[in-house]
Order: structure tokens, then C-alpha cells, then sequence
């Protein structure tokens, strides 16, 4: 009985893939775009990975500070749940964008806790938007000489990364 849930969840996996290379398609066609395509399901983020290779338009579909590829992302999502009637979780990278990014942000957190133990002053760190928080509180959590806190509300949120107190 588990292999033929196990099977179905299988097949449902790679009908979705199908659903969202199709939704892709049409997406990017509306938009004037003919970007490479990959779709695959990443098991460990129980989420469907978007790749998109758009050559000299890799720029127009992240956008500013991103706000394209995360509109991309969120209406990929709108459609597979329309389609299939059950959320799942889409992500979307445009020319390795998300793997840069990740690098940045943890360059980022290790700059700040290291001035943080240097100095022994928290260290803010402005202008992060929830996700970037969550990659740099995550990245940190491991350091047993620091800790983080978002502090602030709304667009005035910001992180701050602290020497422990023992």
C-alpha cells in the first residue's frame, strides 16, 4: 500500500513539473520572453525549482532589487494552485541569482559578526526583506558567540546581529 502512495505522489510530481513548464511558457510568451526553461522538484525544500537561462534578459526578469523574479515566482504559484487546487511551494532563479544572492547575504553575516565580536556592539543591518533575514538568522544560528533579532515593523524591520552575553 506505502509504494502505490509513494508512486502516486511520484507521477502527481512529474504531471505538476509538466503543468509548470506549460504555465512557464505561457507566462514568459505574455511577457515578450523566450527564456530556456528547466523545471525539477527539490525534494529537501519540498519545492518546485524554476531555472531560467533568459540570456540579455536575465536582468529584465529579476528586475529591481529582484521585485520581478519574486513577482515571477509568486504568479507561477497563483497558477500551478489553480490548476492543481493545492498550493505548492515554487521557487524561481534567473541567471544563478538566488545562488549569488545566498553569497552575498552570508558574506554579509559573517562581516557582522565578526564586527560584532570585534567591537562587542550589535551590528544592524538595514534594508533586508523578510527572506534575506531568514538566509542571514539562519546562516548565524550555529555561532555560539552571536545571536540575531529583527527588530522594527514593516518596511522600518531591520536585523541585528549581537555578541551572545554569557
Amino acid at each position: 500500500m506505502g509504494r502505490s502512495n509513494s508512486s502516486g505522489r511520484i507521477n502527481s510530481m512529474a504531471k505538476e513539473v509538466k503543468t509548470l513548464q506549460t504555465l512557464a511558457s505561457k507566462l514568459f510568451s505574455l511577457m515578450g520572453v523566450n527564456p530556456k526553461v528547466e523545471i525539477s522538484y527539490d525534494k529537501a525544500n519540498e519545492a518546485y525549482v524554476i531555472n531560467i537561462d533568459a540570456g540579455d534578459e536575465t536582468g529584465l526578469l529579476i528586475g529591481r532589487k529582484a521585485e520581478t523574479l519574486g513577482s515571477i515566482q509568486m504568479i507561477l504559484g497563483i497558477m500551478l494552485k489553480q490548476k492543481t487546487g493545492e498550493w505548492a511551494r515554487v521557487l524561481v532563479n534567473v541567471g544563478d541569482y538566488r545562488e549569488k544572492e545566498e553569497d552575498y547575504l552570508k558574506n554579509l553575516a559573517e562581516s557582522a559578526a565578526a564586527r560584532a565580536k570585534e567591537t562587542g556592539e550589535p551590528q544592524s543591518l538595514y534594508n533586508l526583506k523578510p527572506g534575506q533575514r531568514r538566509t542571514i538568522h539562519l546562516y548565524l544560528a550555529n555561532d555560539k558567540e552571536i545571536e540575531t533579532e529583527s527588530q522594527g515593523e514593516g518596511n522600518e524591520r531591520y536585523l541585528l546581529v549581537k555578541p551572545k552575553k554569557d
